[in-house]
């Protein structure tokens, strides 16, 4: 396995990497200070998995994890803190290491990465090819009927109650899914607000709100909210793109 760790405080990050140096499946190990830095290095390293700490200043692990660009390696929460559980969860984690834990139970945690990467993918788990490949197209039921939407079309995403809407030019269907578990499938979509994420390259211009938070105006000319908190990955999207 690849492994990156993402934590502010050097002396966790330290003992993590020590006590991963003792299994014998972690291929490579990174570190990250911050969100910011932890997104910098994905396309480079391409870790199957994070080990993330939540509170860290400016991007939370929280806010990290809902924002990871498709295909995203898959996230284990470590942290100090147990009331972020039922949040960390929602994000799809696949384990909560609350500290401090012992090699006992970081090898718990190791062992629920190995199964779910080898489910993801049989052939390869661990190789850095986890993700698999992203689906092309989605079938939405509607009224007794299947509609075929292409990814390629949906422009932004967005959460309404238990579905997500399918924003493109043919209209908005309602898929029943999660937006992270969604997120979870798709390349090319950022998280820009806790109920919508957008392709970056539909975006035509960003447009200044009070307290940090701005509108993205869309070629087609939707207007899409983007929230402070997410607005440092959806800015590292458009510069990488």
């Amino acid at each position: 396995m690849r492994l990156l760790i993402v934590d502010d405080e050097r002396p966790a990050r330290e003992r993590l990497r020590r006590m991963l140096a003792q299994e014998a499946d972690i291929e490579a190990v990174e570190e990250a200070a911050d969100g910011h830095a932890a997104l910098r290095c994905l396309a480079a390293f391409r870790p199957d998995a994070l080990l993330l700490d939540i509170e860290m200043p400016e991007l939370s692990g929280i806010d990290l994890a809902a924002s990871l660009p498709a295909p995203a390696p898959l996230v284990v929460f470590v942290t100090a803190y147990d009331a972020y559980a039922l949040r960390a969860f929602d994000a799809n984690a696949i384990d909560y290491l609350l500290k401090p834990f012992d090699q006992a139970r970081l090898q718990r945690a190791l062992a629920r990465l190995r199964a779910r990467l080898a489910v993801r993918d049989p052939a390869g788990a661990g190789t850095g090819s986890a993700c698999g490949l992203a689906p092309r197209q989605l079938l939405v039921s509607e009224r007794g009927l299947t509609r075929v939407v292409q990814v390629a079309d949906i422009e932004w995403l967005e959460t309404a109650d238990n579905y997500v809407a399918l924003h493109s030019a043919q209209g908005a269907p309602l898929l029943r899914q999660t937006l992270a578990g969604l997120l979870a499938q798709l390349d090319g979509f950022v998280r820009c607000h806790r109920r919508a994420a957008v392709r970056p390259g539909a975006i035509e211009r960003i447009v200044q709100l009070d307290k940090g938070d701005c509108a993205l105006v869309l070629r087609s000319g939707a207007r899409v909210p983007c929230s402070r908190q997410y607005r440092p990955v959806l800015m590292a999207a458009l510069q990488a793109a």
